[in-house]
């Protein structure tokens, strides 16, 4: 089925392309061109706002995952190939998480510039998984990181449209103020827990936890990727997990859905922690909710675990 969906995608870029009558497009692959903006195409929820906020108004972009959609369980569309097919950069967050990205390289025919957001970071082992041997992928979970992701951003855009270099370094030391004050702010509340113990929906909060010293308990999906299952006797080992360690509640994830989570939670007697309150783990929220930029996503999950680790 996916090697189908390539070919008719792959056909549609090359019509389209046949078609256009654009001659922006005209210029070498990953070059802006003189007098018009970078097209831009970013994967993931959040590389797509590091890239917003360095890029400005000097590059037009395109989204390939959607607010609340697990990029753990993603099939591309044409028109996500044809996307790709258009433009000059392509940014990815990296470490094995867009296992399909290469397909749709290949299948647009892509020849600009690749920027993977994750070079430089120190990431966590892998959970022997498969598709996740890279490592932990969720690294943008720590705001030291999202610095790193941003920068290597940065640097892919100066290098495809020199002449933009100094408006994409200015956004970028804006937007660093912004990360540092958010994980100075995150640090001092988690800071004042007294019980930091954590299960969430899926173990995608690994940097997080490290970085502010939590205590992970468990997940109900025991992996980084949202594919993986429980089984009867691993739940049944999760519930007696919780209730020995005290854990004051279980935490669901906006782009996953909450039944297994809170029946895991019923039979261990504790609080579940769903619907508006949803952590944002793999994807940003839609435009107006808590978690429609990284910012914002962040300061959400930390309100929601520190009120209900608190009991507030």
């Amino acid at each position: 089925m996916r090697k189908r969906l390539f070919v008719v995608a792959c056909l549609a870029a090359v019509v389209a392309a046949g078609c256009s009558g654009d001659d922006q497009s005209s210029g070498p692959a990953g070059a802006g061109g003189a007098g018009r903006a970078l097209n831009v195409v970013a994967t993931t929820t959040q590389v797509q706002d590091f890239t917003r906020n360095v890029g400005g108004d000097r590059i037009n972009l395109a989204g390939i995952l959607k607010p609340n959609v697990d990029a753990h369980d993603f099939e591309p569309s044409p028109a996500d190939i044809d996307a790709v097919a258009k433009a000059d950069v392509l940014v990815k967050n990296g470490v094995g998480l867009e296992q399909w990205l290469d397909d749709v390289v290949q299948s647009a025919g892509f020849q600009g510039t690749v920027v993977d957001a994750s070079r430089g970071v120190a990431i966590r082992p892998g959970d022997g998984a498969e598709g996740q041997k890279e490592g932990d992928p969720h690294i943008w979970q720590d705001p030291r990181n999202a610095k790193v992701m941003a920068t290597n951003i940065e640097q892919g855009l100066a290098a495809a449209e020199p002449a933009a270099a100094g408006v994409f370094k200015a956004n970028l030391d804006a937007y660093t103020a912004r990360l540092d004050a958010l994980d100075a702010k995150v640090a001092a509340e988690i800071n004042g827990l007294s019980n930091k113990k954590l299960v969430t929906n899926h173990d995608a909060f690994s940097y997080y936890i490290d970085r502010y010293g939590l205590e992970f308990v468990g997940s109900v999906i025991p992996s980084f990727d949202t594919s993986a299952e429980l089984s009867g006797r691993e739940i049944q080992d999760l519930v007696a997990t919780i209730k020995a360690a005290n854990v004051k509640a279980i935490f669901a994830e906006s782009s996953l859905p909450p039944k297994t989570a809170a029946t895991v939670a019923k039979e261990a007697g504790v609080r579940i922690v769903e619907g508006d309150g949803s952590l944002y783990g793999d994807a940003l929220g839609p435009a107006g909710s808590d978690g429609d930029t990284y910012l914002k996503s962040i300061e959400h999950n930390t309100k929601t675990i520190v009120s209900a680790l608190s009991g507030i």
